[in-house]
Parts: structure tokens; sequence; C-alpha cells
């Protein structure tokens, strides 16, 4: 495959018919200036948008109608090549208005036949023609019968008029999903589900059917783009979610995995880590995605501050990621220099520290084991705020981790955390209870704990018996003593989320519930939002411990991730340490709960790098906002390895550290962190 490299742009071209003059003002030695201005070294670019237009002499699809250049994309690729810059060439799937007005068959359809609409919008037809038209607002289009044979063909003209090219990113591929997969009801479909004999009402085998669907057209591309271009760059976007589609493995057929996060609008900061810490199981490159924009994709005249880019890359790099910012050409083929004079800042820096993070092994002790594909809790049990959740608290107090399931390794994992809704059948709690055998501890939460087939029982030996779900909405905690009680208050304290009910059969409680005195309704209500508890501890316990083993019957990730108390932090930091203890972390770094931190292991250079950050965002109006890059001073970091560290030093700064080993870690202060710091530990 071409190299994939540490500095990229997706360079969007969105642009409606109504605009004229498209490539006008294309020239190839701007082009380049912005490029060079940049320090890029990959950029995608388009040969069809969402319009439905393409931007090059197509005999398969439509040139748009205004377009001045005859070949605009040809002459971006000779651009970027005569500089070194590799160019993946932009294929729209899902969106593309000018087939769906022209084939309006070839429509996603939901069950009752309507054409499926993103963004909340409605048909161009049905809408005034003054009407404003929401952010994001497209039709979906199905990648089957007629469109299906279209997207190929032109895929199959593209890599063999330009047999140069770096490759194809396929973008929208996964289509509108219903809760068991992507769904659609177009007469393409129903004739092929008929054909299956495919009940339509069932919606999991309408999902199944999606799946295969989809992956036909994935493969069908690659087996096209891998038969004309050489070791090309093929990604589908919308593949690299980390929800329940994971269990589709829709990702499979990349080269490589684009983690697509606009964090100051697109769910915030606390995403991509934890998205990295997954993909880095797939094995391939990461190339982690955010904008140049101010809030989304499609903002013209949008602009992040420097720092803030130049801390975004810097995080990418330091989870293992190549860096790309998202960038949206003017109609007239003119590169905003502007643009690329704040990436180049950012870019800068990558170039001083890309060589410290990328193609390294994550090295934690910690495993977060994951289970999506196979959960099957949902609501406040649900894997995916459990998870996300979980990872925050994790990130929060600067605790490197990684995400682990069935067919990894577990032996050099102190812990695990089993932090998800009921995902294990009994060959993965065979797994991990083989590794407690061995020595390892679980902090499972939730429902985890739970077969996943039938969630009535404990499938792992928790030292409890499962009696049922919680009686009420709402319950309390009241940790009395011990070191489940450090830092939390001494009294009852509420969880938007109760406990799932179980009976001790060798566990040991750690905290009691208060149950509220009924649930708030319209009968039956006290005051202004929650009822509150009753003065008896409930018969079921919130927590409880073996010898090898915590159980926190609430799901602390959903709380943490959709309430934020510091309480459930500190109940849920407290619980891990029972099972995790500081000294057997690998990196212990000391920072302010805005400061993170990731641990890379390059063999090859005989070397460990810490990277630590510290750039809190700030809420601004609907964004999330990275602007005061406050310095802390002396950060104490303490590494925990096989190796004898010979040296320490911080790389950027050129500087050499004095180290220490007390108890077993090799202990350094750091003097400054601002924005980013990477120290190097050398053995």
């Amino acid at each position: 495959m071409h190299p994939v490299w540490p500095r990229q742009v997706h360079l969007d071209f969105h642009t409606s018919e109504l605009i004229p003059g498209v490539g006008a003002k294309f020239n190839r030695k701007q082009w380049q200036k912005a490029l060079k201005l940049g320090r890029i070294q990959t950029i995608n670019i388009f040969a069809k948008c969402h319009h439905g237009w393409s931007y090059y002499p197509t005999k398969v699809g439509n040139v748009h109608p205004t377009m001045q250049i005859p070949d605009l994309m040809g002459a971006q690729i000779e651009a970027c090549h005569e500089i070194g810059v590799v160019c993946p060439l932009y294929y729209t799937v899902g969106w593309s208005v000018h087939d769906q007005v022209t084939h309006p068959e070839w429509s996603v359809r939901d069950r009752e036949g309507k054409v499926v609409i993103t963004g909340g919008g409605k048909l161009d037809q049905e809408a005034k023609p003054d009407e404003p038209r929401p952010f994001g607002c497209w039709t979906f289009l199905c990648p089957s019968g007629g469109y299906l044979a279209l997207m190929l063909a032109q895929t199959e003209e593209l890599v063999t008029r330009y047999p140069h090219a770096d490759g194809v990113w396929y973008d929208i591929t996964n289509g509108p999903w219903n809760a068991e997969g992507p769904a659609c009801y177009c007469e393409t479909c129903q004739r092929g589900m008929r054909a299956e004999g495919i009940n339509l009402d069932d919606r999991l085998a309408v999902a199944e059917y999606g799946v295969r669907k989809w992956k036909h057209f994935y493969s069908e591309c690659r087996r096209i783009v891998d038969g004309r271009l050489k070791n090309p760059i093929v990604f589908f976007n919308g593949t690299t979610f980390t929800n329940g589609q994971n269990r589709r493995r829709m990702w499979e057929h990349n080269t490589q995995q684009d983690l697509e996060d606009l964090p100051t609008t697109w769910g915030g900061y606390n995403k991509f880590p934890l998205r990295a810490r997954f993909f880095a199981r797939s094995g391939q490159k990461m190339i982690a995605m955010s904008g140049k924009f101010h809030t989304s994709w499609g903002e013209f005249g949008g602009f992040k501050h420097p720092d803030a880019l130049r801390f975004e890359a810097a995080s990418m790099i330091a989870f293992g990621a190549r860096a790309n910012f998202g960038d949206q050409l003017h109609p007239s083929g003119e590169m905003d220099l502007a643009t690329y004079k704040n990436i180049g800042e950012a870019f800068q820096y990558v170039k001083k520290i890309e060589g410290y993070g990328l193609d390294g092994r994550a090295c934690a002790s910690l495993g977060v084991w994951w289970g999506h594909e196979r959960s099957t809790s949902s609501g406040q049990y649900a894997a995916e705020p459990n998870h996300r959740g979980v990872s925050e608290m994790l990130l929060e107090n600067q605790i490197d981790f990684e995400v682990v399931d069935e067919g990894d390794d577990l032996s050099r994992f102190t812990a695990i955390i089993v932090a998800g809704g009921a995902c294990l059948d009994g060959k993965q709690a065979q797994i991990l209870d083989a590794y407690r055998r061995q020595g390892g501890k679980l902090l499972v939460v939730g429902e985890s704990g739970l077969d996943a087939a039938t969630r009535s029982r404990f499938v792992l030996n928790v030292g409890a018996t499962y009696l049922g779900p919680a009686n009420f909405r709402q319950d309390y905690l009241l940790v009395r003593g011990g070191k489940l009680a450090k830092k939390l208050v001494a009294s009852p304290f509420v969880n938007h989320g109760s406990a799932i009910r179980a009976k001790l059969a060798g566990g040991v409680a750690l905290a009691a519930i208060r149950e509220p005195y009924f649930d708030r309704t319209y009968k039956t209500y006290s005051s202004h939002m929650n009822t509150p508890f009753q003065l008896d501890d409930a018969a079921h316990p919130g927590a409880w411990a073996l010898k090898d083993l915590v159980y926190l019957a609430h799901p602390v990730g959903y709380l943490y991730a959709t309430e934020g108390a510091r309480l459930h932090r500190e109940f849920f930091l407290n619980a891990l340490r029972m099972v995790y203890p500081v000294q057997k972390q690998v990196l212990a770094v000391e920072m302010p709960s805005g400061g993170r931190v990731s641990l890379v292991h390059q063999p090859a250079q005989r070397r460990y790098a810490a990277h630590l950050l510290y750039g809190p965002p700030t809420p601004r109006g609907r964004c999330q906002i990275i602007e005061d890059l406050l310095a802390i001073e002396d950060v104490a970091v303490a590494l925990r390895v096989p190796e004898t560290i010979k040296a320490v030093r911080l790389p950027v700064a050129g500087k050499r550290l004095r180290a220490s080993v007390k108890a077993g870690a090799v202990r350094v202060t750091v003097p400054r962190v601002q924005c980013h710091e990477v120290v190097v530990f050398e053995y």
C-alpha cells in the first residue's frame, strides 16, 4: 500500500450547479504553494461530490455543468504528484442529489416506502423554494441495482483513466441503520429479500441483508481498484464506528482506518482516544480526521485557532494516529492560504513529534473489555455510553488503557474492566476466568457480568446470584467506609440510573443501596425532581468484592457520560484502585483532570515515549473550544517497565531529565507542559 503519511488534509468540494465558474481560478502553482505552506503529505481530492457532479471528463457519471477546466481533478493529481503529495480520489456513495433526482427509484426507502432523508429535512420537491435547508440534509441512495452498476462502472473508469491515482476514498458507505443494522426497502432490495425468502417485517433479517449488500459493494470496489492500481489506498467512510455497528465488522475492507471526528461539535475531545484504542486492534494504520472549521463540514469561512489545531494534531500522534484536517475548497478552485498557514503551524509541530508516536505499540497494563459485537443490553446498561463514560473517567485520571477482547493476549494486563452491557457467553467467561486464575483481576460494571443471551444470570463467578433488574428508575448509593469511601460523601448520593439487584453468595458488600419511596410519576411524586430515599438499606448491595474481583452494580460509565458527577468518578476510581493500584500502572502521571496521557513502546528504537497533553476545552455556545493553552509545571512521571532505562529526555526541547528509581519505577519531573510534551525513556 502507499505510505500512510502523518500530515493529511481531506478537501471537501461539494458544489452546487447554481454556482458559476467552478474551477476557474485553479492554478497549479497556487495549489502547490498551499500544500507546501500546510506541510501536507496527503490530500483527498474530489472525483464526485454529494451534489452528484464529477470533476473530470467522465463518460459514466455527470460532469459539473459549470466547470471551467476540462479535467480539474486530473490537474490536481498532476499538481500533487509533481511535489510528491499523495492524493486519493473522493467518491460519494450514499448521497448524490443528481442521481436521486434523475433516478428516484435508487433512493433508500423506509418500511412505509418513504425516501429516507438525513438532517431532519424534506425532499426538494416537497419544500417551499425559499424554506431554509437544514444542515446535513441529503437523501440516501441504495448501493444496489442500477445505482450499484453506475458506481462500479465509474470506479472502473476512474482507475483506468488515472492509473497513477493513489486510491479511492468512498464516503457515506453505511446507509441509514435501524437498531439491528442497515435497512432499505426500495424495490430492488425488496426483490432481493423476497428471492431469499426474507420476511420484510423481520428487522434483523432485513439488517443482515443490508450488511451483505453493503459488503458486496465494498468487495466489488476493492476488486476493481486493486486490479488496476498499485498498492492503492481504499477506505469506506462510515464504517469506523465504535458503537453496535462493530459487531458487523464493516471496516474489514479498508486498507486504513480513518476516524472522522469533529470534536468541537461532534461529541467532544474524549471521543477520539477511545476510537483510537479500539481501532489499534485492527493492526492497520489509523488516520484521525478533524477539521480546520470552527464547527463542522461545509462551513465556509470557519477557522480554528492554530493552537487548537496544534493540540488536536498532537493528540492524534500521541494516540497512534496520523493527523488529518478537513478543509473545503472554494468553488473557484483557489486554495485558501490562511487555512494552510494555520494547518502548517500545527503540522510543523507534528513533524517534531511524529517519530515518537506512530508505528509503536500501546503498552498499558489495564485493559477495557470491549464486547460491543455481542452486547445485548440497552438503555442505561447499553455498551456504548458505558464504554464512553469509563473511557472519560480513565482519561481524566491519566490512566492509560487498551481495548481488549476475545483472541487477545490478556496475560500482560494487571486488571481488566468489563465496562459495557451484557456481552459474555460461556466462551468469553472461560477466557476471563482463566485470566483470573493466572492472577488477573476484574472490575465488572452494571450488567456486564450477565449472560448476554438471556441477561438472567451471572456468567462469571462474581460472588453473588442475580435477582433481576432494579425496582426503581433511580436509587442512592451509601458507602460507609473502607477503601471505596475515599473522597466520597458520607450520605446517600443519587444515581439517575439504578443498580441491578443481586444476592451475595461469597462476596463481601462494599456499598449499600437506598431505594426511593416510589418512582416519580404523575400519580406519585414529591418535590421538583427525584423522590427522596428510604431510611433503610435495600436488600441488594451497590458494590461487592471477591479476592480477585470488584463488582459495581450501577452502570457507572453511563452515569458519568450523562451526568458528569465527580462523586461517580471518585467511586469508580476507588473501586478500580482495589484491583489496579497505582503501583501496577506502567505509566503514572500527576496532572489535573484536563490532562491526557498515552504511552508508546518503540522496540526498534529501544525506547518508550510518554505523551503528556494539556488543553482542556471550554464550552462556548454549541461548541467545545480549546483556547487557553495554560502551562502546568513540575509534572511527576513514573514509568514501570522491565528494561533498564539508561536515559530520559525531552526531544522537542532538546533536554535531558534527571531520573531516579524508587519502588521499581523510573521517576522524573517534567519542568513544564504546555499543550503537549513527549518524554522519551531510552533503554
